[in-house]
């Protein structure tokens, strides 16, 4: 299959409408959601501007542990309740924070990131893991990536078989 995806314009919400589609495109009938999650962070990294990192932690042992990503190396495995991921893993609600340096217990596994969004992945009541994308700009995120990466981490999860 040959898939390229074009430069997003316009609003925010007019280009996560455009992502969204093409997350939908780009998964079709896969299942696999180690594949699919490596599209949708391959598609998010190299379609939204201004990120330095971004990808997936999954619940593994009670902690979250790193699945597919795009951006430098990470941490492996972040603890629930530490950081910005494990914040959104304990309180299963989305993270925005616009200076990652003035969050409590935030863990620098890239000095270079400024802002960072961590959505949670729920299967009805179970945490599958987070969606994180990191930035070097601060307050890089709002309330419009909010909305489009929650829209994208819902596909993801209705797209996907994750097992019993």
């Amino acid at each position: 299959m040959s898939f390229s995806a074009p430069a997003l314009f316009g609003s925010k919400r007019e280009q996560y409408a455009e992502l969204l589609g093409q997350a939908s495109a780009l998964i079709g009938d896969e299942r696999d959601a180690v594949a699919n999650m490596a599209n949708i962070s391959a598609l998010i990294f190299t379609q939204l501007g201004g990120l330095n990192w971004a990808g997936f932690y999954l619940m593994k042992g009670g902690e979250l542990v790193l699945g597919p990503f795009q951006g430098k190396p990470a941490c492996i495995r972040i603890p629930v309740g530490r950081g910005v991921c494990g914040t959104a893993a304990a309180t299963r609600e989305t993270q925005v924070v616009p200076d990652v340096h003035a969050f409590p217990g935030h863990i620098a596994c890239d000095a270079d990131s400024r802002s960072e969004i961590v959505v949670p992945l729920m299967l009805g009541d179970r945490l599958i893991g987070v969606l994180d994308l990191d930035s070097p700009s601060p307050a890089r995120f709002d309330e419009a990536d909010r909305a489009g990466l929650e829209a994208l981490g819902g596909l993801l999860i209705a797209s996907s078989d994750w097992g019993d």
